[in-house]
Parts: structure tokens; sequence; C-alpha cells
């Protein structure tokens, strides 16, 4: 039994990825209950540290020939990233370029932080769920598969992320004003380039 725990998913920077992990889709959950600004200010301080836990996840081998269980449904996918939208209304659109210094004719590329947080908490929650499973090879290879997506794909989500909320937090001026609340906009239901990435996996394990 004292071997089962030496694995490396039960190690100190696995436990602390699975803590920030949870609080994260916690986060994800609840987020009807918060202000725009405290949004915005909560998102500032998870999204690094997230990212910084990530970062320290060790390097494994998957051992099942099994695919991961999915817990998180396209419905479930939409709500996250609606909740973000009724938040932030119009500014929860963003380009990759966040001042005026680009080339002229160059075209920025358009994104949201909607869907940034949103394709995060799908591999969140979908690994959280697995990882509480106590198998340790089911461990395993959900912590092998995040890590995976961490690095192709969620990681460069937090990024963007992080870049759009500094943005709003520190030089949109609207924000400066607490009394100054994001206009909700229509939300159009788009299938992610996650979805896709996901279904990717899915068959590259079968």
């Amino acid at each position: 039994m004292e071997e089962v725990f030496e694995h490396e998913v039960y190690s100190k920077n696995v436990i602390e990825f699975v803590t920030v992990a949870n609080e994260y889709c916690h986060f994800i959950e609840n987020m009807r209950e918060l202000e725009p600004l405290m949004f915005v200010e909560q998102a500032q301080r998870i999204l690094p540290l997230l990212y910084l836990k990530a970062s320290m996840l060790p390097s494994l081998e998957n051992m099942l020939d099994e695919s991961m269980e999915r817990f998180v449904t396209e419905g479930d996918y939409y709500q996250a990233q609606n909740n973000v939208v009724m938040l932030l209304g119009e500014d929860d659109n963003y380009t990759h370029m966040f001042d005026s210094t680009y080339k002229e004719g160059f075209e920025p590329e358009s994104n949201s932080i909607s869907e940034n947080m949103a394709d995060i908490y799908q591999n969140l929650k979908d690994f959280v769920m697995n990882y509480r499973n106590g198998i340790t090879e089911i461990m395993n290879d959900a912590l092998w598969e995040c890590k995976m997506n961490f690095e192709e794909y969620w990681g460069s989500s937090i990024t963007y992320a992080i870049q759009a909320i500094h943005f709003l937090k520190f030089k949109k001026q609207d924000w400066n004003n607490q009394d100054v609340a994001p206009q909700p906009k229509e939300y159009k239901k788009k299938r992610s380039f996650f979805n896709d990435r996901q279904d990717d996996i899915n068959s590259e394990l079968e």
C-alpha cells in the first residue's frame, strides 16, 4: 500500500495542482454570484496560479488503453462560457494585440475571455472528476492527458485570458469606475477548437 502512495499522482506538486484546479472549477460554476469587477479581480489571481501549478506537473506515461471518461457536457461548456459573457458583456471580446503599435494592415486575431475560460474549465473539470476516482492508473492517465493538453492548448488559453483580464483591470478606463457595469450581449453558441482537440485525443487513445 505504501508503494501505491509513492506514485507521482500523490506527490506534493500534483496535490497542489488538484487543489487549484478544483478551486478554478468552483469559481467558474459560481461566478453568477459575483459582480463584474470582482470576477476580474479573482480571475487575475487564480489564472497565474493555475498556470504556475500546471507548469510544475511531473512527466508521466499513460498506463491504460481506454480513454478518460468525460464529465463536462456540451451544455456545461456553453453554460460556463455564457456565465462569463453575461458578466463582461462587450468586454468579453478582445484581440491578441492590446495596443496600437502593430504594423498597418496587420489583422489582429479575435478571441474571447469566455471561450478561453470555458476551455480551461472543460479540461480541468474532466481531470478533477477522473482524479477523484481513486484508482492510481486512472489518476495517472487523467494527469497525463491534462498535462498534455496544457502544453498543447489550454496553457495558451490561460496566457491570453491573463492579458485580457490585465487590460480590463488596469488599462480600460471604465473599469476604474465600479459603478460602470458591462452591458450584456447576445450569446451565440459555437463549437470551440477545444472540442475538436478532445475528439482527436479520443481517437488517438481508441
